[in-house]
């Protein structure tokens, strides 16, 4: 998918209180994560990110009473003994942020500023995401690719942490193409205990690959999360006539009848995104389509609000399902 060369992109429906053109504008990014964070009107003190889960310590020998889904039972076959599994509750675990630096993530994502881009709008939403994990008590980190080199950050906690990890996010530009299967294998390899990835892209990649690359992220024990980063403009042409589009990542150019197009590209970017969704609905793993005309701030809720529940279909005000 790429960008266009002239396209009509239509006014955010949602005000201008803490709409994606104000967010971005504000210079100073953990500004912006704390005012989108703040925004967000939770209501309670409970953390997203807390109790997702536990850590082995040690076995014991069974007692009557012991609840039988934690015996061993691959340990009762090699000693013909039962002993219970004891588990530590980790009531804070690491989250790392994997974010798309893709070309196609340099297209404008709110009406009025071609500075608004759909890489404006993730980084918002990934500093919103580290101010939240990071100020109440996980550890944070990032994963993402800078002119094809991969750019790293552990996962730490504190504050100078945060504010290490929210300078390098002030400093990625999108460019040319990314590696996702890359970022997303090592972001899960450099993880050193069970947490919480959270990739954030539009997802203009080898599809087989990147859901390969996801359902290893689970199979390493992690809680994966995609936040699927889609600009109003891509999801309607909402032009008519002749107009030259461009592929923003590779350059290339084609004149096309907008009108004539305009239901194929619909039925086409409709069915990109549920391929999207399906895909981590089998892989049990949290899908949120986040359209960019969408406050931040509201966009960021409904997604912790709804990773309290069943897995699968997310759905983001303005976007469809």
């Amino acid at each position: 998918m790429g960008g266009r060369v002239d396209a009509a992109v239509k006014p955010a429906p949602h005000g201008s209180v803490l709409a994606p053109e104000v967010v971005a504008a504000i210079e100073d990014l953990e500004l912006s994560a704390r005012l989108v964070v703040e925004g967000m009107r939770t209501g309670g003190n409970r953390s997203p990110f807390h109790g997702y889960s536990t850590e082995f310590r040690q076995h014991r020998p069974y007692r009557a009473g012991d609840d039988l889904k934690y015996l061993d039972w691959k340990l009762f076959g090699r000693s013909d003994r039962l002993y219970t599994r004891q588990f530590r509750d980790t009531t804070n675990v690491p989250v790392m942020l994997v974010l798309d630096s893709s070309g196609s993530m340099d297209f404008p994502a709110a009406a009025g500023s071609a500075s608004v881009t759909k890489f404006r709008y993730a980084v918002v939403m990934a500093a919103a995401l580290a101010h939240l994990a990071s100020t109440q008590g996980n550890a944070v980190g990032l994963m993402t690719m800078e002119q094809g080199a991969l750019r790293y950050m552990p996962a730490r906690g504190g504050r100078p942490h945060l504010r290490a990890l929210l300078a390098m996010l002030e400093r990625l530009a999108p460019a040319a193409r990314w590696d996702a299967r890359l970022v997303i294998d090592r972001a899960a390899q450099l993880l050193r205990r069970r947490g919480l990835v959270a990739v954030i892209s539009d997802f203009y990649d080898d599809e087989a690959e990147v859901t390969r690359a996801l359902r290893r992220v689970t199979q390493h024990g992690h809680d994966v999360s995609v936040l699927h980063v889609l600009s109003p403009a891509e999801l309607a042409l909402g032009d008519s006539g002749a107009i030259e589009y461009e592929d923003i990542e590779t350059g290339e150019r084609r004149l096309v009848d907008a009108g004539a197009a305009a239901v194929a590209y619909a039925q086409r970017i409709e069915s990109f995104a549920a391929g999207r969704r399906d895909d981590a609905v089998h892989s049990g793993i949290t899908y949120a389509r986040l359209v960019t005309d969408v406050p931040p701030g509201r966009a960021l809720r409904d997604f912790l609000q709804r990773r309290g529940g069943a897995r699968g279909t997310e759905r983001i005000p303005g976007g469809a399902r």
